[in-house]
């Protein structure tokens, strides 16, 4: 019988919740890794019984986690993460330059073409590749060489890469994004990198032609469609019909356009998810009211989705990774919040429900449709 898994990473630990294809009923499993930030945890869509988790501690450092049963044993697997001997440096918040230095693991990405393909993004921003499960690691560098390397600068939470998307036909085809950096593309499997920031603009930086340095905080696409993407930037929604050529914004009616997440609709190209919070200083939704945005117009219009969600004194957030969608009939949609939230909805955010509340804050949220 098939269902969903839908798998989450907390600051506390993961947990794997499980469903059949209804999504009323939850089992919930974990913590999986007690006491250990897990910013990732995702499935392979070649092999779903392969989940790998990202845990990570400022004591301990950084480990890979691999299971090949869809969550219930694993095991840790490689974490060689050295950088591939680019030299020089990268810049700092007050201008000055840093070496590079890896801290953590932000995403992980198997691939969607071969089950033991996985892709990292890393802190201080890298793109690593494993073809071997996860066993051993390979920088493909020719990203932090780019020319404008140098530039890029850490947003608030660390120089994060944090976004990878894969074409769904042509694997050499990646797109990426990087916190304080900008998105980047590369036609051929990640030895050459073009950064994709024209029509975008940011307060933060003085020129506002400039190649990079914008903060941008999540990109999505259908894969129907994948010369169509979305982003949600430190300020703004932004469309591009150009596979990232150029840009638009399509913050519309949106109460405030900053945010974290953003997701598209399973069989809509068009339907697009987004949660608003209130600012860069205040990360919690506007007027104390829990609002997921959906616009069936690819952004150019938007509305609230209430149903079941708290519309009074509450103060939480939605984190870049922390959104997800199924491909089930009738779409489903998944989202952690600061607060320890899971909330569902069964029929593309029409209605809500929590399928578990009073996690530890929810760092990201994926889900597997299984068969």
């Amino acid at each position: 019988m098939g269902g969903v898994r839908v798998l989450v990473g907390t600051h506390k630990g993961a947990f794997v919740l499980t469903s059949d294809e209804r999504r009323k009923d939850w089992d919930v499993s974990g913590p999986h890794f007690a006491g250990w930030d897990i910013y990732h945890v995702k499935g392979s869509p070649v092999n779903p019984d392969r989940i790998y988790a990202s845990q990570t501690s400022g004591w301990f450092g950084q480990v890979i986690q691999r299971s090949d049963d869809g969550g219930e044993k694993w095991e840790p697997v490689g974490n060689d993460f050295s950088y591939d001997g680019v030299p020089g440096e990268h810049q700092w918040y007050d201008g000055s330059l840093r070496p590079w230095s890896f801290t953590r693991v932000w995403h992980l990405e198997p691939s969607l073409h071969d089950a033991e393909t996985v892709y990292a993004g890393v802190e201080d921003a890298a793109l690593f590749k494993s073809t071997d499960g996860g066993a051993a690691w390979t920088e493909l560098s020719g990203l932090r060489k780019h020319d404008t390397g140098p530039q890029w600068q850490p947003g608030a939470g660390g120089m994060c890469l944090h976004t990878i998307l894969q074409h769904p036909s042509d694997p050499d085809r990646l797109w990426v994004a990087i916190s304080a950096a900008g998105a980047f593309r590369t036609v051929d499997g990640g030895q050459t990198w073009q950064p994709i920031n024209k029509g975008l603009r940011s307060g933060e930086i003085p020129d506002q032609d400039s190649e990079v340095g914008h903060c941008v905080h999540r990109i999505d696409m259908h894969p129907s469609n994948p010369d169509v993407l979305y982003m949600q930037k430190h300020w703004d929604v932004m469309r591009s019909k150009d596979g990232g050529d150029s840009w638009q914004e399509v913050s519309g009616n949106l109460p405030t356009d900053f945010g974290f997440p953003i997701s598209v609709h399973a069989h809509e190209p068009e339907t697009v998810y987004v949660v608003p919070i209130l600012s860069d200083s205040q990360h919690f939704v506007p007027d104390g009211k829990l609002r997921v945005y959906r616009s069936r117009t690819g952004g150019d219009e938007w509305e609230a989705l209430t149903n079941g969600l708290p519309q009074r004194d509450c103060y939480v957030n939605v984190l870049r990774d922390a959104m997800a969608v199924d491909s089930l009939e009738s779409c489903g949609i998944y989202f952690g919040t600061s607060g320890g939230q899971v909330y569902a909805s069964s029929d593309s955010g029409d209605n809500w429900a929590p399928i578990v509340r009073d996690l530890p804050a929810v760092l990201s949220v994926e889900v597997q449709t299984l068969s």
